[in-house]
């Protein structure tokens, strides 16, 4: 049972955090793991920061920009992450966009998260299809879980042929928006949350996109196993710095 099981069994309702590397400053990465898991996170999210963030909203791409600026790279990131598992040993998951994978090497880059510790990848421009037939037996040589994206407007057939692909959780977009902080979920995305409950999924379900507080982490997680938090946790820090950290999760649950 590797990391991302361990916690997706515990009887608790999950909060992850997304942050970009390199951001606010080049060398903040391994401080802001090791404050997440110090406050009570249960997973993050290592953003890998790419120059066309297509799914992003402003904050994240602001972020992506500014790490980009500070000179954080694909192999910067990974020297920034030896030794990680010596003071985090909360799950960690690399999400970013396919494109600097490809670049790097696919092999060569599931060899490297192995190496240092990473427990899974989101890419969401990955498809499903290509996953299967040219990469599914990569990411499992080096016992990487790969995580697909589900929205409001995927067909029902195509969530089942997820589920059936997937051997952790499924990341629920609860809009088909960009990212960024919403005040709450309406109606529609309550029964779009409902929906997905009611199917009955193998795997558990985290909800990312308009997560900011207690009151939408508690919408988010009424269904869902957990919930992720991104936009409003790096308006935080761009605010308070890794200072803040501690407030900001106290003030999530």
């Amino acid at each position: 049972m590797n990391r991302i099981d361990k916690k997706l069994s515990e009887n608790k309702k999950l909060l992850s955090i997304y942050f970009t590397a390199g951001y606010p400053k080049i060398n903040d990465t391994i401080p802001i793991l090791e404050s997440l898991e110090k406050n009570g996170v249960d997973m993050v999210e290592i953003g890998l920061p790419f120059s066309d963030p297509l799914a992003d909203g402003p904050t994240i791409q602001d972020s992506s920009k500014q790490a980009l600026k500070n000179g954080m790279t694909t192999e910067l990131l990974f020297d920034q992450l030896k030794g990680i598992r010596d003071s985090v040993s909360i799950p960690l998951i690399i999400m970013g966009y396919f494109n600097p994978v490809l670049q790097y090497g696919v092999e060569a880059f599931c060899e490297k998260c192995n190496e240092i510790g990473i427990d899974g990848l989101i890419l969401p421009d990955l498809p499903l299809a290509e996953y299967k037939e040219h990469y599914k037996s990569i990411f499992e040589k080096y016992g990487l879980v790969n995580v697909f994206l589900i929205t409001p407007q995927t067909s029902e057939e195509r969530i089942r042929q997820i589920d059936a692909a997937s051997n952790a959780f499924i990341y629920m977009v609860s809009s088909a928006t960009t990212t960024g902080v919403q005040q709450g979920f309406g109606s529609k995305q309550e029964q779009y949350f409902n929906r997905i409950g009611s199917l009955s999924l193998s795997n558990p379900q985290i909800v990312g996109f308009g997560i900011s507080n207690a009151a939408t982490f508690s919408q988010a997680t009424a269904e869902a196993k957990g919930a992720i938090i991104g936009s409003a946790f790096i308006k935080m820090l761009a605010k308070d710095g890794i200072d803040g950290i501690s407030n900001f999760i106290n003030t999530i649950r």
